[in-house]
C-alpha cells in the first residue's frame, strides 16, 4: 500500500467507508476480497467507492443503475454483481428496478450474459430472503394509480387530488427511493409543473399520496 497520506490512500479510506456505510459487513467482505492483493482494493475501492461514488452529477440511485447495467454487459456475475446488487439496495434501487435494469440491458448486451446474471440474482434474492419474482417497481405502482384515477377510480383519495389528476395535460413520473415516487403534474401550454404529488409504495400498493403547489 502507498503512504497514508498519498491521494490513492485518501480516495481509499472514503471509499471504504462510503462501501462500508452502504454495506453492514463491508470491511470484512473487502479485507476478504482483497486479502491476497490489497493494493488492488486500495485501487478499485478508492476509484470506484472514493471517487466515482461522490462526484455530485448522478444521484446514488441512477449511478448504482449504470453500474448494475455495465455488470450485466461486461458478464461480471461473480464479486462485481453481488456487490452491487446489495449497494444498490441501499442507494434505494427497489428489487423490480434491479430486475428491469438486466431486461432492458439484454437488448444490448446479449441473451447469455442475462440469463448468466439472472441465474445469479435467483442466489442473491433468496440470500437477501426477497421475493422472487420482486412485485412491480413502485413508479409501475404509481403510473397505474394515476391512470386508474384519472380514468374515473377514486382509490380513497381526496377530491382535490382527483381533480388534480384528471384535469392534468400529462404527467410527469419519476421515482426517487424505493417506495416513493414523484409525480409532477402539468396544463397543456404550460412548462412548469401546477402542482407536484409525493406518492408512497407498499409492495404492490399506494400508501399515501401528498399534494405540494408547485406555483
Amino acid at each position: 500500500m502507498s503512504s497514508k497520506h498519498s491521494p490513492m490512500s485518501t480516495l481509499y479510506r472514503e471509499g471504504r467507508k462510503n462501501f462500508t456505510d452502504l454495506v453492514p459487513d463491508g470491511g470484512a467482505r473487502l479485507d476478504a476480497l482483497f486479502h491476497t492483493v490489497p493494493a488492488l482494493g486500495e485501487l478499485a475501492v478508492g476509484v470506484v467507492y472514493g471517487y466515482l461514488h461522490d462526484r455530485p452529477a448522478l444521484d446514488p440511485r441512477l449511478g448504482e443503475a449504470v453500474s448494475l447495467a455495465a455488470i450485466v454487459a461486461a458478464g461480471m456475475t461473480g464479486p462485481p454483481l453481488s456487490v452491487h446488487f446489495k449497494t444498490g439496495l441501499a442507494a434505494g434501487l427497489a428489487p423490480g428496478e434491479i430486475t428491469e435494469i438486466v431486461l432492458r440491458a439484454s437488448a444490448f448486451t446479449g441473451f447469455p450474459r442475462a440469463v448468466a446474471t439472472a441465474d445469479q440474482l435467483n442466489r442473491l434474492f433468496d440470500e437477501a430472503g426477497m421475493d422472487s419474482p420482486p412485485v412491480p417497481s413502485p413508479r409501475e405502482v404509481a403510473l397505474a394509480f394515476c391512470e386508474q384515477v384519472r380514468s374515473g377510480a377514486s382509490h380513497g383519495v381526496s377530491p382535490a387530488i382527483k381533480r388534480l389528476l384528471r384535469h392534468s395535460h400529462c404527467l410527469s413520473v419519476q421515482a426517487t427511493t424505493a417506495n416513493a415516487v414523484m409525480v409532477e403534474c402539468f396544463d397543456e401550454k404550460s412548462a412548469l409543473p401546477k402542482a407536484i404529488l409525493h406518492i408512497q409504495v407498499e409492495g404492490t400498493q399506494v400508501a399515501t399520496v401528498t399534494r405540494y403547489a408547485a406555483r
